[in-house]
């Protein structure tokens, strides 16, 4: 049996970008008789098998998943899958050489962790407008210089993000069980054109029943590939609002103490309000975006968890599990 599992999850992919991811997995300095590779074909308009060849890797196969979203595809990937390991890759992340090698050394040498990950690197295509760099670590970038771990109820600095994220077999597999019939937890995730993210936190937190906890490690790095459509306002509005809505549903299911139903104050007024109040002390329109957008993810995950029943009485605002 392979020692790691290697699964890319794409929908459309951008084919000179996925040339890339895969161009530096072949040149990774583990022997590929030690690891598997699936590529996840998220229901693509043009079937990636034929287009995009493994013949390279011995241990590498194309899995089609029609069930779109990247929560279905990481499922399938995790049911297709050999290795102890499981290694996560977005179709835009390009890793360093020794990024497996790294993994299975993490592995060894912090057995109390069940999902770890790394430095994500920016690549892009464009140079973002000075404006919007403050906002731009919603595109999951960041450059680490120490290690950071912990056994984590519900988030924190050491709560790895999806990109280069790797799990033990075990964790995913239980990952995988809680999801399969739960539609709160299957809404986490990109599906289509939304742009809701939190699955790859959700499964770094699943740990903690198993006593496992999670870190983030400098010597795990990748190049996050940045097209220009993901640094322009439009789009990180998209993001955060995604943010937003997905850290009060991380709360709802990490929430040990319970649920319990609760009167949601009017999204309309809130909104209202939030806009007044940042507009009388000066923030910039960038930031007045942003924020609305967040609030209004997070005040539409109240309205999703109160309709199954599973509402909690926080706010949505400011939640305080960041998804990645």
């Amino acid at each position: 049996m392979p020692d790691i599992s290697v699964i890319i999850c794409t929908h459309n992919p951008r084919e000179d970008y996925l040339r890339r991811v895969l161009d530096a997995l072949r040149a990774q300095t583990l022997p590929v008789r030690e690891w598997e590779l699936l590529l996840v074909d998220n229901a693509s308009e043009k079937p990636l098998a034929g287009r995009f060849e493994l013949f390279w890797h011995p241990n590498a196969r194309h899995v089609r998943e029609e069930k779109v979203g990247l929560t279905h595809a990481r499922l399938r990937g995790i049911a297709e899958s050999h290795g102890e390991l499981l290694v996560f890759v977005d179709d835009d992340n390009v890793l360093r050489a020794g990024y497996l090698q790294a993994g299975l050394k993490i592995a060894a040498d912090y057995p109390r962790l069940g999902a770890w990950g790394g430095s994500c690197i920016p690549e892009f295509e464009v140079e973002p407008p000075e404006e919007l760099r403050p906002w731009l670590g919603g595109l999951v970038i960041e450059k680490l210089t120490t290690p950071v771990w912990a056994k984590l109820p519900r988030g924190g600095q050491a709560l790895p993000s999806g990109a280069g994220m790797v799990v033990r077999r075990k964790q995913a597999a239980r990952y995988r069980d809680l999801t399969l019939h739960d539609p709160v937890r299957q809404a986490l995730d990109r599906s289509g054109g939304m742009l809701c993210g939190g699955g790859d936190s959700d499964m770094a937190l699943c740990g903690f029943d198993l006593g496992l906890g999670a870190g983030r490690f400098p010597e795990l790095e990748l190049t996050h590939l940045i097209p220009a459509r993901r640094v322009t306002l439009e789009y990180l509005e998209g993001i955060h609002e995604g943010f937003g809505y997905s850290g009060v549903v991380l709360n709802a299911i990490h929430d040990k103490a319970g649920h319990f139903p609760g009167q949601m104050q009017s999204g309309a007024l809130k909104i209202f309000l939030l806009r007044i109040l940042m507009f009388v002390t000066g923030k910039s329109r960038v930031e007045r975006r942003i924020r609305l957008a967040r609030e209004k993810g997070g005040l539409r995950a109240q309205r999703e968890l109160k309709r199954l029943g599973n509402f909690r009485r926080e706010s949505a605002a400011p939640p305080d599990v960041v998804p990645s």
